[in-house]
């Protein structure tokens, strides 16, 4: 299927995880909107939010599959109810927001990063900015809650002399301290993070146009042996995104390919020439065997078996 309707790049594509709404399909666009399609029937659009002023850069689904955590160039990060389009609540960052994420046990707290050399945590039942995590940067550009919540890492686009060693940062979520920045040393940016669902590891999607695997334990170590390569990045914000039993990792490229990675042995299992512009982002769906949806700079998203 071919779902068109978005006016601007499509920077995420994401199904509900909760089974019987799994047919859900969530799309962030640089439009300034977002939407819910009907991904695994008709193809329909469902409804279309028009509650930022800026273009929508991420978008995610609580774990009840009821709301919807955004994050938008208007600095602000919004969380939405899914069938009434209407806002619980909107939060002003001062920076324009590339990355929200929801904390992994308790949904009521989430992280904003963006264009600013702070990470900020809300609690969106009282509205109210729980902690502020401090880093020498100049943008967030991915955040990724490790197993129980609490580290996380966040993905920085630094350009100083000795940016190898603050590429990849790992916090204390509680204390709001620095656990490691030494974690990456190679001088390319990665602009996404995925977790595996049951492994102690995390890959990092990077401008060198490979994805690389770390331990998500202390000390964070790079595993040197295993890469995933064959596809480009070239400075787009291309995601990378596991199988909900974590033995595919799928990734976008700039030349408009869907890969398909054998988690475990690096090998490429399928590549799809899924766009004409480059392809941001592949989402596996949780409950459909060898189904994902695909989207690309020219607003297009598509579904595949």
């Amino acid at each position: 299927m071919s779902l068109r309707g978005h006016q601007g790049p499509v920077n995420k594509v994401r199904w509900c995880p909760v089974p019987h709404l799994s047919h859900l399909l969530l799309s962030a666009s640089m439009d300034k909107t977002f939407k819910v399609w009907d991904g695994a029937e008709s193809g329909r659009c469902l409804r279309v939010y028009t509650c930022h002023s800026g273009a929508v850069r991420d978008a995610c689904w609580t774990p009840c599959g009821r709301h919807l955590l955004t994050g938008s160039f208007d600095n602000t990060a919004a969380i939405t109810d899914v069938e009434t389009g209407q806002q619980i609540v909107k939060l002003g960052n001062q920076f324009k927001v590339m990355c929200a994420v929801l904390h992994p046990s308790n949904p009521d707290v989430f992280l904003c990063g963006g264009y600013s050399s702070v990470v900020q945590a809300w609690d969106s039942r009282s509205s109210k900015m729980v902690n502020v995590y401090k880093a020498g940067i100049q943008q967030t550009l991915d955040i990724l809650f490790l197993r129980g919540g609490v580290d996380f890492i966040t993905s920085t686009d630094c350009v100083s002399r000795d940016s190898a060693d603050r590429t990849l940062i790992a916090w204390d979520y509680k204390t709001t301290a620095k656990v490691s920045n030494q974690i990456y040393h190679e001088r390319y940016t990665c602009p996404s993070l995925a977790l595996h669902p049951l492994e102690e590891s995390f890959v990092a999607q990077t401008n060198g146009n490979y994805m690389a695997v770390f331990s998500s334990q202390q000390p964070y170590r790079m595993n040197k042996r295993r890469r995933y390569e064959g596809h480009k990045v070239e400075g787009y914000a291309v995601q990378c995104e596991f199988s909900l039993d974590g033995t595919v990792l799928a990734s976008g490229s700039s030349t408009g390919f869907a890969h398909f990675y054998d988690y475990h042995n690096a090998r490429m299992l399928h590549k799809l020439h899924a766009h004409s512009q480059p392809c941001l982002c592949v989402s596996q769906h949780p409950v459909l065997p060898a189904t994902a949806a695909t989207c690309d700079w020219a607003g297009e998203i598509k579904v595949w078996h």
